[in-house]
């Protein structure tokens, strides 16, 4: 329970900054262009909401769980905007609130045909400080200003983090017990060991370069630390690979990690045989361990027995006959690969940093649309979509400000990429029909907007209920 609500405090939370500086992107362009805003809310208020800001009332500004307005009352308080207004919208024409429904925002912009579907308004005369009454080209920077805001958010968090805390890894190379692979990945031709030096000619050293592997026709690896060897991969890798780990949770590639002891505990195998802190582990019973992945199913097929351990201290080789206890075990605390390998970090001051952001998030923009197009085209594909349940499964069991803005980051970037799909209702679908209208210079109906808008919210809708059935039945059912 206390895992379920950490993640989901992080996931509310991650969604409330993104919301807000999405609907933000499309405010600022707004006020930029003298378009009135009419509301600006954070989250979603049914009912009743949680506090509202009115800066242009002349008595009473600020009000707090209140309940919403009629219909009526809502068209007086336009009419009454529409009559005292100034011929050009400022931020005081709008009204500021946050709901109580963390599931999202909006931004209510005059004279626009969004979700709101407000037929009166659009049926009177066009005022000047309308959207309908700007050149299309303000328009259109209006529809993905917050598209813009969330890939410069992106930017923002990954600069940050690589300014605050640079960026630590192994190389490759320097993981000299290689990479453990999926069973897919040896169906395809890798082996346990192997180090990846290559995709498709270009030189890899880091996780970061794993879509680069997935995507890759041919990968060359280092095998036994002698040869090197290309392995041919099939046209589908990336596509089986993800629906793999959504079946069994287990990455394509990791890190082997060596055994190696970071300290014994008392009074069990490993401190009776006089194994110590430091001692890398080479074999159990004759069976050589070059990783975690080998080592503890050796321990558990010798349980209870008291076996031969051979294993090296400051490069001299040794060996103990160790008791190991009826559950596999023998009393032993492990290092980490950061602790046992050698590790890169760099560092970025805040000029460099603003570079690779943009590098960061360009790489993770790319990779993310280049395996959409597998939700697409494939019954796999969409059966792999998820919903609130599965976003939230990806923030870490435990609060960490760095797994945090990592996935923020990630997820702003993923909102930029769906929100700009030439979907009706979405903010691609607006700019599509700007698109349209600039290189026609014919605009589209308002009916036909109407009527696009409404399927648009009918597909979204159903695409909603689909992905979160998705988490129903992959999280309780299977």
């Amino acid at each position: 329970m206390e895992t379920f609500i950490i993640k989901a405090l992080q996931l509310i939370l991650a969604l409330s900054i993104l919301v807000l500086i999405h609907e933000f992107g499309h405010y600022f362009f707004s006020r930029v262009f003298k378009v009135r805003v009419e509301k600006f809310y954070m989250f979603f208020h049914p009912w009743f909401k949680l506090a509202k800001y009115m800066p242009k009332n002349k008595g009473k500004k600020w009000y707090f769980f209140c309940k919403n307005d009629s219909e009526a009352q809502e068209k007086a308080k336009l009419e009454e905007l529409n009559a005292t207004g100034d011929a050009e919208a400022t931020w005081r024409d709008t009204e500021y609130g946050i709901g109580w429904l963390p599931l999202g925002g909006y931004c209510k912009i005059s004279g626009m045909i969004d979700e709101s579907m407000d037929k009166e308004q659009m049926a009177l005369p066009p005022k000047p400080w309308e959207f309908r009454s700007k050149p299309a080209f303000q328009r259109l920077m209006i529809m993905v200003g917050g598209v813009l805001f969330n890939f410069l958010l992106a930017i923002v968090i990954y600069a940050g983090i690589v300014y605050a805390y640079g960026e630590k890894y192994v190389p490759f190379k320097n993981a000299y017990a290689g990479m453990i692979f999926s069973d897919y990945a040896h169906n395809v031709g890798f082996e346990d060991g192997d180090i990846p030096l290559k995709a498709d000619g270009k030189e890899i050293d880091s996780f970061e370069n794993l879509s680069k592997v997935l995507m890759a026709k041919s990968v060359t690896v280092l095998r036994n630390q002698t040869d090197t060897v290309n392995i041919a991969l099939p046209a589908d890798f990336l596509l089986e690979a993800d629906n793999e780990y959504e079946k069994t949770k287990i990455q394509f590639m990791t890190y082997r990690v060596p055994v190696v002891v970071k300290q014994v505990q008392p009074r069990m195998g490993a401190e009776d045989a006089g194994m110590q802190g430091g001692d890398r582990i080479l074999s159990v019973a004759g069976v050589a361990t070059p990783g975690y992945d080998v080592f503890k199913p050796e321990l558990e097929k010798n349980a209870g027995k008291s076996v031969e351990i051979r294993y090296i201290r400051e490069g001299k080789e040794m060996a103990s006959n160790v008791e190991i206890d009826e559950n596999g075990k023998i009393g032993i605390m492990l290092s980490s690969p950061i602790e046992i390998y050698d590790v890169v970090v760099n560092h970025y001051n805040i000029f460099q940093s603003i570079p690779r952001g943009i590098s960061m998030g360009w790489n993770t923009v790319s990779t993310y649309v280049s395996s959409l197009k597998y939700v697409f085209t494939s019954k796999e594909g969409a059966q792999s979509l998820g919903g609130f349940g599965t976003l939230g499964s990806i923030f870490p069991e435990k609060w960490d400000w760095l797994e945090f803005w990592n996935t923020t980051a990630f997820f702003s970037l993923i909102l930029a990429v769906m929100n700009i799909l030439p979907i009706p209702a979405l903010d691609g679908g607006h700019v599509l029909f700007l698109l349209w209208e600039i290189v026609t210079r014919r605009k589209p109906s308002d009916k036909f907007l109407e009527n696009a808008q409404i399927v648009g919210m009918m597909l979204l809708f159903g695409l909603l209920l689909y992905a979160n059935a998705n988490d129903i039945y992959r999280f309780f059912i299977k």
